[in-house]
């Protein structure tokens, strides 16, 4: 901000502090959310599921990859996949 007075650098920084701190509490929010979204029960069934891969069935595997993959994104040139975890 070249030739910014010094009330306005002072504004600037101001909002991006405020900005920064709304930031930092949506992330942890979303985390919180994140952990949440699972009960003890399913992260246990996951686990076994998880441990017993070669042996389970598709159904199975579908259920697995339906609990921790929100999205994916596929091109001819990559893959990107979303996690829920």
């Amino acid at each position: 901000m070249t030739g910014a007075s010094a009330v306005l650098i002072s504004y600037a920084n101001t909002k991006i502090e405020e900005l920064d701190a709304q930031r930092q509490t949506l992330s942890k929010e979303i985390a919180d959310l994140s952990a949440e979204s699972m009960s003890p029960e399913q992260i246990e069934r996951l686990s076994v599921y998880l441990n017993r891969w070669e042996e389970i069935d598709f159904d199975d595997r579908r259920l697995v990859a339906d609990s921790l993959i929100s999205q994916i994104r596929a091109t001819g040139e990559c893959v990107a996949i979303e996690w829920k975890i």
